[in-house]
């Protein structure tokens, strides 16, 4: 199945496993809560045991320096595609007030990336990622 947008997670390789899959499944959240059409239905499974809804498309994950996550969110604000971003200093926060205080702190240019996630269309995603390899 072909879908006309596109999810893309793009992190910093150079993190610590756990940090790699807390910074991917924040950014996740944040493409799930700006655009809930892309929720499934709950899941059952033969038993009747209900679970939670999922996002009902491939979400494509590439890896990036630092760098080359500048030029990606830079790529996006200029296709006006709106991303989620997580930084370093959200690592040291506690809550949810405090992450969205450590990024209003730094302009946009001083923002030390560890990822960015974004969901647009297909051909305006691969223009945003162009150059970046999935994620190893």
């Amino acid at each position: 199945m072909q879908f006309d947008t596109k999810i893309a997670v793009v992190i910093r390789t150079d993190l610590e496993a756990w940090q790699k899959l807390n910074v991917a499944s924040f950014l996740t959240s944040g493409i799930a809560a700006r655009f809930p059409e892309c929720v499934g239905e709950p899941y059952e499974d033969g038993s009747g045991t209900k679970y939670l809804s999922l996002i009902g498309q491939p979400i494509l994950i590439y890896g990036a320096d630092g760098r080359a996550l500048s030029r990606a969110l830079e790529r996006a604000l200029a296709r006006n595609v709106t991303s989620a971003v997580y930084t370093e200093d959200m690592f040291r926060t506690t809550h949810d007030a405090a992450n969205r205080e450590a990024v209003r702190a730094v302009a946009r240019a001083d923002l030390n990336l560890v990822g960015i996630a974004m969901r647009a269309e297909r051909k305006v995603i691969d223009k945003i990622v162009d150059g970046l390899k999935f994620h190893g």
